[in-house]
């Protein structure tokens, strides 16, 4: 009880409230589920935690097999429930829509793939995959950029953590024509979704230990909507005193990025800042294929690569790294309170990484996804710390 009682904690500390009662124990509450959905048709595992499972696009299949190895090999007990959804394989609808929703909305959390965005406009502006994120409000996207021990890099022993809002800003999907040739784009800010990421920002600095938090922003260009977005960040700011605070403009984080990165600890930001912050940071300890990341909302929590990349020149070929993916359900486990197994799959992953004999070629290596797997594997039939083997 102590354990749920913590999980519990930590949810509502990690998402400030709009409305009383409005953060829920995602924890508790999957336990609760999954012991009321014990006989459910769709749950073959006894007392097993049901989780939704959208591989996507691009090598995201590939992925989710070698999760589902690694999750079967560590008898972790979690029973998922697939869902095709694809806007490039014929595979997208508002039916196969809908029913990832409906089972996101039952299981409260998912693992899921990048779901590639055609360029052609062909009628809706708005992606599947942000209208999932903005049916199920996952307003907060936390990427965790951490150095691999025993992967070297330009800059090494980094630790950060990036928050973007991702419901609003440059993807408001608000565009059209407004003479021939003319195209106008709204970018939409708000004072209660930029306060609400603000807080997550802070709360997430203040429960996981973190001495200073960074609002990045072009408020000197766009002074009204990045302005509001600053001003909220500020108004958050002076709630925590003991959180050190400060602000960069967008263009010169990129550059304090590349040349000193360790200045930064949580860095929080818009839509469009973020995504492309996301990727320059896991180029920064190994590339996308090594960054795990998550998005939250008031109910439900979605496990996902930090840098959304599809890897199409990959598919069919073997040779994407899980890693990412990996760490990504690893976290999941963490977050359904299975301290266990997450630190059973995420030792075993960094325990192969540290080794370096099997590593695939975006860390420049020979081996494929299917080795990089069975290392891993391997490693957790060996002794770990979970097991409180000395």
């Amino acid at each position: 009880m102590a354990a749920l009682s913590s999980v519990r904690w930590l949810t509502r500390a990690l998402v400030a409230a709009p409305s009383p009662g409005a953060w829920r124990g995602l924890a508790t509450s999957a336990v609760s589920r999954s012991a009321s959905r014990g006989q459910a048709e769709d749950v073959k595992v006894e007392g097993a935690f049901p989780v939704t499972m959208v591989p996507g696009d691009g090598v995201g299949p590939e992925l989710m097999h070698a999760v589902k190895e690694v999750f079967k090999a560590a008898s972790v007990p979690v029973e998922f429930e697939e869902h095709y959804l694809s806007e490039v394989q014929n595979m997208a609808s508002e039916e196969k829509l809908e029913q990832v929703l409906t089972s996101m909305k039952e299981n409260k959390v998912a693992l899921i793939g990048k779901i590639h965005t055609p360029m052609e406009y062909k009628g809706d502006l708005t992606s599947y995959d942000m209208r999932l994120r903005r049916k199920l409000d996952l307003f907060a996207n936390v990427v965790h950029v951490k150095s691999l021990s025993g992967y070297k890099t330009r800059h090494n022993n980094l630790d950060l953590v990036i928050i973007r809002e991702q419901t609003e800003g440059e993807y408001s999907s608000l565009e059209h024509e407004s003479a021939k040739g003319v195209i106008e784009c709204l970018k939409i800010i708000t004072r209660t979704k930029s306060q609400r990421i603000a807080k997550f920002a802070f709360d997430y600095a203040t429960k996981k230990g973190r001495n200073k938090v960074t609002a990045v922003h072009k408020a000197n260009i766009m002074k009204l909507g990045d302005g509001l977005f600053l001003q909220c960040c500020e108004e958050i700011a002076e709630l925590y005193p003991k959180i050190k605070f400060e602000t960069m403009i967008i263009d010169n984080c990129c550059m304090q990025l590349v040349q000193n990165p360790y200045q930064f600890d949580v860095l929080v930001m818009p839509n469009l800042y973020g995504n492309i912050i996301d990727n320059l940071a896991a180029g920064l300890v190994g590339g996308a294929g090594v960054v795990p990341g998550e998005s939250y909302s008031a109910e439900y929590a979605v496990f996902e690569m930090g840098a959304r990349h599809p890897f199409a020149q990959a598919v069919g070929r073997n040779i994407a790294n899980p890693t990412a993916m990996l760490l990504s359900a690893s976290n999941m486990l963490r977050h359904l309170n299975l301290e266990y197994h997450s630190n059973m799959i995420a030792d075993a992953v960094k325990k192969v990484i540290k080794v370096g004999k099997v590593r695939t070629p975006d860390m420049g290596g020979y081996a494929t996804c299917r080795d990089f797997t069975e290392a891993v594997i391997d490693a957790l039939s060996q002794p770990h710390p979970s097991k409180g083997v000395k």
